[in-house]
């Protein structure tokens, strides 16, 4: 049975929050709950405030009380509230409810739908700002399965009130997309912003599922959150799902290797199993707490004009295959990958990086806009007695193998150099096989878009197998995805 829930985009972008609410409101045929923790009922009060909401709420409800949100909900294992997993609970229960207490053969027209959002806003002490889940569980049709959002935000204000209302448009936005921008994703997650600023609040994880999203793929639309600045990051698990930065990193020992992988190399799992040799020996770091993050900043993937989502799909693919955790970043300096890390985790921290990376980061012109200079940027990516790991680079004309030891900074930066190197900042891996110091990303993705033999060589066999299978990188190279980037 066909409903009317035709979306005009043009005519969304000048929409107001209240008539969103009540377009809803006005469709006879959409109807369901709201389960709201944490910030307030925000979200149904837009509803009630626009009219004609006894026709589209069912129940709105808050159960605040923790015992009583056990009661309905379960406990989790964790004991904690603002989670992924008890946002699933909220949204399938409140559905439940619905399809038992309202009689489809009484109601044949009606679109369920569960609103709900479990959410913590900054404290007293203005110490945390404050997160949550927020998601929706829903039909476009009457006899079509149940279609699901599910968004992690990270609030940026500083007043609890201001969060409240933040929460409120942010939940009208989401429903109002999911049933008028059902045909297009991206256009769903775009809205999200419709009447918010990026100052008041961070979408650093988005999924969809159900019948209408067949087609999404997820890591594609975390890249666009990183792509139209909604977020710093994003991250894959090794099965290549979307997972929250924060479940990942929080109080972890972190390794971070950056690369273009286009594609992985004998290179980079050299670096990777070296770095993280030396790493595990440093004091402090626990093994069963450590993790690895190979990133990719959008800086790179931008380095030819427009990103190749497509091309981005092959690499997170290729890495997640290996078994490692992906991110995708807008960082181009260092420090501020090292910010944001530590934004999660106070514990020890390593990057691995090829010595060309190293005479970068010594590279005053990259840190100009910063008001301490090239100082202020080194107290942030030093911090907590963090280390580099340092990958040799081999001269291919003079056969020179330069390392930690015997590489070149600009004149100004010799004694700063001096300075972190004589304080066991740099470590040099000596552990590397000197065959691999002649294979660049940039050679091997020529000769695997050329044809040309030998390739397979260079790198690892899971990957050479992918690669021939589903025939990846047979598109135009772009030169300068090289393993030194001119970044820092």
């Amino acid at each position: 049975m066909a409903v009317s829930i035709d979306g005009d985009q043009e005519f969304d972008k000048v929409l107001s929050i209240k008539n969103k609410a009540l377009r809803i409101n006005l469709n006879k045929n959409i109807y369901g709950t709201f389960a709201e923790i944490g910030a307030g009922q925000e979200t149904v009060r837009n509803f009630f405030r626009a009219g004609g909401a006894s026709g589209t709420i069912a129940k709105t409800m808050s159960a605040y009380d923790k015992d009583f949100s056990d009661a309905v909900y379960g406990t989790e294992a964790d004991r904690r509230y603002v989670t992924e997993n008890r946002l699933h609970k909220m949204l399938d229960h409140e559905t439940r409810l619905i399809e038992e207490r309202i009689l489809r053969r009484k109601h044949p027209e009606k679109l369920f739908f569960t609103y709900a959002n479990t959410v913590a806003t900054i404290d007293f002490a203005k110490k945390y700002k404050g997160h949550g889940w927020v998601g929706i569980k829903y039909q476009v049709k009457p006899d079509e399965g149940y279609n699901k959002i599910m968004i992690h935000i990270r609030f940026k204000e500083n007043d609890a009130k201001h969060q409240q209302m933040t929460l409120g448009v942010l939940g009208v936005n989401l429903i109002y997309g999911a049933f008028y921008n059902h045909d297009s994703a991206k256009q769903i997650l775009i809205n999200l912003y419709n009447h918010l600023d990026k100052d008041q609040l961070e979408i650093d994880t988005i999924n969809f599922s159900g019948p209408r999203f067949k087609t999404v793929d997820n890591r594609l639309m975390s890249l666009q959150l990183v792509k139209h600045n909604m977020t710093d990051a994003v991250m894959f698990s090794p099965s290549g799902n979307n997972v929250l930065p924060a479940a990942v990193l929080y109080k972890k020992n972190i390794l971070a290797l950056r690369g273009s992988f286009r594609p992985v190399t004998n290179v980079n799992l050299e670096i990777y199993k070296s770095s993280l040799e030396l790493f595990l020996k440093e004091r402090k770091v626990n093994e069963r707490m450590t993790q690895v993050v190979f990133e990719i900043t959008l800086s790179n993937l931008r380095s030819e004009g427009e990103i190749d989502e497509e091309d981005f799909l092959d690499r997170a693919d290729l890495l997640c295959s290996l078994g490692q955790t992906v991110m995708i970043s807008n960082f181009q300096e260092y420090y501020k990958l090292v910010e944001y890390l530590s934004n999660y985790s106070k514990e020890r921290m390593g990057i691995a990086m090829g010595v060309n990376n190293l005479i970068d980061v010594f590279d005053e012109r990259y840190y100009r806009h910063l008001s301490g200079g090239i100082l202020e940027a080194f107290g942030k990516l030093f911090f907590k007695d963090l280390k580099v790991y340092l990958y040799p680079y081999k001269n291919q004309e003079t056969g020179e193998i330069v390392n930690s030891e015997n590489l070149k900074v600009h004149p100004r930066m010799k004694e700063l150099y001096k300075f972190f190197k004589n304080n066991g900042r740099v470590v040099d891996i000596k552990n590397f096989d000197e065959n691999n110091l002649s294979i660049f990303s940039r050679e091997v993705l020529k000769m695997i878009a050329d044809g040309t033999p030998g390739w397979e060589d260079k790198l690892p066999k899971q990957t050479v197998a992918m690669i021939k299978e589903q025939n990846l990188f047979k598109r135009d190279y772009k030169l300068s995805d090289n393993v030194g980037y001119k970044i820092s």
